[in-house]
């Protein structure tokens, strides 16, 4: 029997204040993620590529997404405004939103902010994608403390529990602490020499901003590692440099990295995309000393997906407000 979220004619709202504190279960979380990348080969789901409008002097950043997430019947529609998106102005701005509906049944679900929901899908792919090329990693370093930097960890975690060295860099004495405070129970190194903490990771995860100051090169990468890049904070030279190339979407990837393209505008090929490495029809790695870069491009089918999950645990904690709207 379907869920009732809201009235006929009525919108149910769910701001980010009413998203604190859910019962989130960090191993689900992936696990629901997972799951939306599989159904994209499966059936029933559908993820076009996303439509951007980027300003070319830098002034905003636009773009919005639709998609349909088989496995819990949703369409979700998502759109995101950034203003000063290179933070030259210190007049930075960020606005978004998902509105979700139900596909079995054409009810309306909600319109939820992403401030929460984006640093989850985005932290649960990069895990996925540093389990599948690299599942005996020990060590894991994280380039950039914002938000997308303060959730890295504790989902890496949750996918690899058996990861021993955890490091960061980053330049903001805040975010430093933000990242150290995200792992309970365990020591997180804050790096000043980030070519040495990048020659001696299993994993590295750029997370960092548009205001990223250094970033790793591919020689600096030990044989075996995998670079996930997300933010910034990995350089151009690894896409084009690594052995093997793994992306969520090959066409998502094409129409978001203009900053990894070489000179003449090119981009080397990707070897493997996510729904296919997770479903075992392609290799994450072809040899073990293979340095692996993957490019996580978020994808809304993971948007949809998870946005359900949360908008069940937050309607069974009676948050949320309903509104006339229809």
């Amino acid at each position: 029997m379907s869920k009732s979220y809201a009235p006929p004619g009525q919108l149910w709202l769910l701001p980010q204040s009413q998203q604190e504190g859910l019962d989130l279960d960090r191993r689900q979380v992936i696990a629901v993620v997972e799951q939306a990348y599989r159904a994209l080969r499966e059936g029933g789901s559908d993820n076009p590529v996303k439509t951007i409008i980027d300003d070319p002097g830098h002034h905003s950043l636009s773009y919005s997404m639709v998609a349909r997430d088989g496995g819990s019947g949703t369409v979700c529609f998502k759109a995101v405004y950034e203003f000063d998106p290179r933070r030259t102005r210190d007049s930075y701005r960020f606005h978004s939103f998902v509105f979700l509906v139900d596909d079995t049944t054409g009810a309306p679900i909600a319109l939820m902010d992403v401030v929460k929901l984006g640093p989850l899908r985005s932290s649960a792919t990069t895990a996925l994608f540093a389990r599948a090329a690299c599942p005996d990693a020990r060590s894991a370093l994280v380039v950039g403390t914002g938000v997308q930097g303060q959730a890295a960890l504790p989902m890496l975690l949750a996918a690899m529990p058996e990861l021993e060295r955890l490091q960061v860099f980053g330049t903001y004495p805040e975010g430093l602490r933000a990242v150290r405070d995200s792992v309970d129970g365990r020591e997180v190194e804050i790096v000043k020499d980030l070519r040495e903490a990048a020659g001696e990771a299993d994993i590295v995860i750029g997370a960092s901003g548009l205001s990223v100051t250094e970033e790793v090169r591919r020689d600096w990468m030990k044989p075996g590692s995998v670079a996930v890049l997300l933010g910034y904070g990995v350089h151009a030279d690894v896409c084009h440099g690594a052995d093997y190339r793994i992306a969520t979407d090959t066409a998502q990837m094409h129409a978001t990295c203009d900053d990894l393209r070489g000179e003449d505008g090119s981009l080397p090929q990707v070897d493997a995309q996510l729904p296919d490495i997770l479903l075992g029809r392609a290799p994450a790695r072809r040899r073990p000393d293979d340095v692996v870069f993957a490019y996580n491009s978020g994808m809304a089918v993971t948007d949809a997906a998870l946005g359900r999950y949360m908008a069940d645990l937050a309607l069974a904690a009676g948050r949320g407000g309903k509104v006339n709207f229809w």
